[in-house]
């Protein structure tokens, strides 16, 4: 009995039995089959939603190398399923409802999987109403599978070369229809970017399936008449320069990847007639979005992918001669016209705050950025700049937002190099502000950083602030030469000196904490003072009994009690925080004590 159930195993194993999990797909397609001829739409969606389910719980299986074989079974044939000739087309449509999404868990398992999922959707396409896949593969892009361990990246490729395919398809409303499907894939590389487990060369593919979709919104634009192709390339515009975007985040650590992606992205902006100049300004973009844009229609208004995009376009370009070429940018003669409108400088200052405010771009294009900037502030500035009139109002609040850019790359990074160019950008930025606004802006800075020795800078820089004649010597890259001209003060400065002395909570400041800060306001306190005595002059109002006093009662004696008390109380201690208060409060006792022997010296002379 023994040896006839080893003969029965052993013939059971050279049989070699179906396949069960592929028993069960023909089950559920078979009475998908019948309850689609009954008219049981009920049963039909039920039965669809089962056979998602079942190739979703394979999908998860699949990831292990000993299912592999079975689950590649299984898809190849859903492929043959819904290729044959026979199929009943009402079949066809209910199982393009979930068939895309359920293949697609497959593709991130290996390249095979990822072709046969491929070719089921483009089976799909063919056999079903292109304008009826449309949303479908969009609904697929946006509910992707949240809580379930598959690959995004692989997940996302057959539904974009899908949507690549099925634009190609559409016979009427291109610009309306595509439309619509645009932020649906922009999306896409929002999710992605929070993958951190992506592969280089997977999201190198994925990118290429984004410019498969470019080519197809190319081609279609030129099938179309004048209007609506004019808005369909508008809207191509906008979504290459989100792929510029996404591109230069994406792929932070592979430099040669992101930058092929770039130089073939880059091709769409000469096809969409965006000038360097349009992008760097803004106004290409603003062109754009008017376009694109209907009264009810608020996806595109806010988007600040879409300039910062803009901006990285332009500095690829500056980093790279080919990208530059592919896009038919002349970079210098773009620097130039730059340099020449202090309107157009304005404009591009207010783009670059995008890539400056940008917590996800790497460091080396912040770092190309700095340097583009510094370039476009120096050099000499043509008659024609000098006499423009432009309102800087409308300017400040993207200058405010560039110059927190910047004060994050001088605080944050880690190379000196790039600290030292940063700071010289910023002292640049803010000489080219009109003098009678630029205290106003160092006033919200100081306000609004909580960096004591950043604020210290700011102070620095406004101790340097010179006469309003010299802001045309900023022309020749000069920023020392625009600072250290004998200043004409103005009240404002004592202004900024109180921010710091006198908190708006009231009371003196937080020590040893703000110690940089408060240093640095007494010695520009000082500076006023002596330069005001000095020259006999009080522009500033601080050789004014009141201004005295209230300096001397508000500012410098509260401080004075503070820095003694906090001294004493550490003079006796040994541990190396006590150390480190001394060594910073020590300076500032000492430019304390010279400020309170100034004012009482100018008191004497009241008295």
């Amino acid at each position: 009995a023994s040896m006839e159930a080893t003969a029965s195993d052993s013939g059971a194993a050279l049989s070699s039995p179906p396949n069960p999990l592929l028993l069960r797909l023909r089950d559920i397609l078979s009475s998908c089959a019948k309850s689609v001829e009954c008219g049981d739409s009920y049963q039909t969606e039920s039965l669809v939603s089962e056979l998602a389910k079942f190739l979703g719980d394979v999908s998860v299986a699949a990831e292990d190398q000993n299912t592999q074989e079975d689950a590649f079974e299984l898809l190849s044939h859903v492929y043959e399923h819904i290729s044959s000739s026979s199929i009943d087309q009402e079949l066809l449509d209910a199982l393009s409802f979930e068939l895309p999404k359920a293949v697609s868990k497959f593709a991130g398992v290996s390249r095979r999987f990822l072709t046969i999922a491929d070719s089921i959707i483009h089976q799909l396409l063919v056999k079903c109403n292109p304008r009826d896949m449309l949303p479908i593969l969009c609904e697929a892009l946006d509910s992707s599978s949240e809580g379930e361990k598959i690959k995004l990246s692989g997940y996302f490729a057959p539904l974009l070369s899908g949507l690549s395919e099925v634009l190609l398809m559409i016979k009427r409303h291109h610009f309306e229809q595509t439309k619509e499907v645009v932020p649906a894939i922009l999306r896409v590389w929002e999710k992605v970017s929070t993958e951190s487990d992506e592969e280089d060369l997977d999201l190198e593919d994925l990118f290429r399936r984004g410019i498969n979709i470019a080519n197809s919104m190319q081609t279609v634009h030129q099938k179309l008449d004048s209007g609506s192709a004019e808005k369909l390339l508008a809207l191509l515009g906008l979504y290459v320069l989100q792929m510029m975007t996404h591109v230069s985040i994406c792929l932070d650590e592979n430099v040669s990847s992101s930058l092929r992606l770039v130089t073939e992205f880059s091709h769409f902006l000469r096809c969409c007639r965006l000038s360097y100049i349009g992008l760097m300004t803004g106004s290409a973009v603003d062109m754009m979005t008017s376009t694109v844009t209907g009264e009810e229609d608020s996806f595109w208004v806010p988007l600040p992918s879409i300039k910062l995009g803009a901006a990285l376009s332009v500095i690829w370009g500056d980093i790279s001669n080919e990208v530059a070429h592919n896009a038919e940018g002349d970079l210098t003669a773009l620097k130039n016209e730059i340099r020449r409108s202090q309107t157009r400088r304005w404009q591009a200052i207010g783009m670059l705050r995008h890539v400056f405010c940008s917590a996800t771009l790497p460091w080396r294009l912040k770092k190309h950025a700095i340097d583009f900037l510094l370039c476009i502030t120096e050099g000499d500035i043509s008659q024609e700049c000098e006499s423009e009139t432009v309102d800087f109002s409308s300017f400040v609040p993207s200058h405010f937002a560039a110059l927190q850019g910047i004060e994050n790359v001088i605080m944050y990074t880690s190379d000196a190099v790039l600290r030292k160019k940063a700071f010289d950008v910023l002292k640049r930025v803010l000489a080219d502000i009109p003098i009678s606004q630029r205290f106003e802006v160092l006033k919200a800075l100081i306000t609004n950083c909580n960096s004591s020795s950043m604020v210290a800078i700011f102070l620095d820089i406004a101790r340097q602030v010179g006469h309003p004649k010299t802001s045309s010597k900023l022309s020749n890259g000069n920023v020392d030469e625009v600072f250290h001209e004998t200043p004409v003060w103005s009240a404002d400065v004592l202004e900024l000196v109180e921010l710091v002395l006198r908190p708006s909570r009231g009371g003196p400041p937080s020590l040893p904490e703000q110690s940089d800060a408060v240093l640095s306001a007494l010695n520009l306190y000082r500076f006023v003072l002596l330069s005001e005595s000095t020259g006999k002059t009080n522009y500033t109002g601080v050789l004014s009994e009141t201004n005295l006093k209230k300096a001397y009662d508000e500012w410098l004696l509260p401080l004075r009690t503070l820095v003694t008390g906090i001294l004493a109380e550490n003079r006796n201690e040994d541990d190396p925080f006590s150390s480190d208060s001394i060594s910073s409060l020590n300076p500032v006792e000492l430019v304390l004590y010279r400020c309170i022997e100034l004012v009482e010296e100018r008191l004497k002379h009241h008295s």
